[in-house]
């Protein structure tokens, strides 16, 4: 019988939420509770040694480089998980987010040296070969903020990247309202990331249910380049009437600028996704006028928790984040 936290939970005559502390290293519990835990675990070979020391599980995450916000905030994040644990090892690798080639390259060199890995990469055949590949080497994989289905993955760990989509349409249906005919650009980062090609036909979704008035008129490719999503904006706002658009990645700060340049900052919808220190001033002036944001700080101790977990011989529920409208009235202090 496989050891899981319900069974040294039982074995041990505690709760579960206690071996869960004594397992990640937590604060909380009394030392001779911890004891206890400890020899019952290792008793069940919880931690793959039957006796002896639990060994350092090395976690690895494979996340898009470039002046992404968001991703800096999210390889932050990891980073301070790690502190908050004993026995765990976080490593990041940072690699092109768009190049199908080098992403399984690097999947691929961390067989045997590590335990699990994280990734937050394209859904591509070559990157669903690679993650197969890994998993077949006995490294747990588990997806992050987009997934990749059919893949021998441990769990996703992310928002309804559909619903998102759909929230975004309706925002930009009720911002933008009145009856007349109005258009509207969508910037997309790649629709090879399954969750921006999700966000997609979700706003696409609801545009043509509830607000048949509001046309998609213009649909940009960005890559979350920041340069060319400003060059892109300048460019729409140049040769027609926008009356919104929604982001569905990065490259905020080039569209923020493109309409600021263009004096259309105040009466142009700007619907956009994750709050960032770049994101705050643009709420607080009104240049965007909503950002749905999926909270990277729970993701990326939850994304630890799912691999840990799985590294460790339980079985950990996907964790979907609830998904928050941020404005400027109720910006987080912290």
């Amino acid at each position: 019988m496989r050891a899981t936290i319900s069974r040294i939970a039982r074995e041990a005559g505690v709760s579960t939420a206690t071996v869960d502390r004594v397992l990640n290293g937590r604060d909380g519990v009394r030392d001779r509770t911890r004891q206890i835990v400890e020899q019952v675990a290792r008793d069940l070979g919880y931690y793959g040694l039957p006796t002896g020391e639990a060994k350092t599980a090395r976690l690895d995450f494979v996340l898009p480089a470039g002046p992404n916000d968001f991703m800096a905030d999210l390889r932050r994040h990891l980073f301070e998980e790690a502190q908050t644990l004993t026995g765990v090892e976080i490593n990041v690798h940072q690699i092109e987010g768009f190049d199908h080639d080098r992403l399984p390259e690097r999947l691929r060199s961390l067989e045997g040296r590590t335990d699990a890995v994280g990734v937050v990469a394209l859904d591509h055949p070559k990157v669903r070969e690679a993650i197969n590949a890994l998993a077949a080497s006995g490294v747990h994989v588990g997806t992050l903020i987009s997934d990749i289905p059919s893949t021998r993955k441990v769990g996703y760990v992310g928002i309804d990247n559909r619903a998102a989509g759909r929230l975004a349409g309706l925002l930009m249906g009720r911002f933008v309202g009145g009856s007349e005919p109005k258009r509207v650009a969508v910037f997309i980062g790649s629709p090879a990331y399954r969750g921006h090609e999700e966000r997609e036909m979700g706003f696409r979704s609801i545009m043509s249910e509830d607000f048949p008035q509001i046309r998609i008129a213009h649909i940009a490719e960005v890559r979350d380049d920041r340069e060319r999503a400003f060059e892109e904006t300048r460019r729409l706002l140049a040769e027609d009437r926008i009356d919104g658009i929604y982001n569905i990645g990065s490259g905020k700060r080039g569209i923020a600028r493109a309409l600021r340049a263009a004096r259309r900052d105040q009466d142009t919808v700007f619907i956009a996704h994750d709050l960032t220190e770049s994101t705050k001033p643009m709420l607080l002036d009104r240049t965007i006028d909503a950002v749905i944001d999926q909270n990277v700080r729970v993701e990326a101790r939850e994304i630890v928790k799912l691999l840990l977990s799985s590294v460790r011989g339980s079985v950990e529920p996907e964790y979907m984040p609830r998904l928050q409208v941020i404005f400027r009235e109720n910006i987080p202090t912290s």
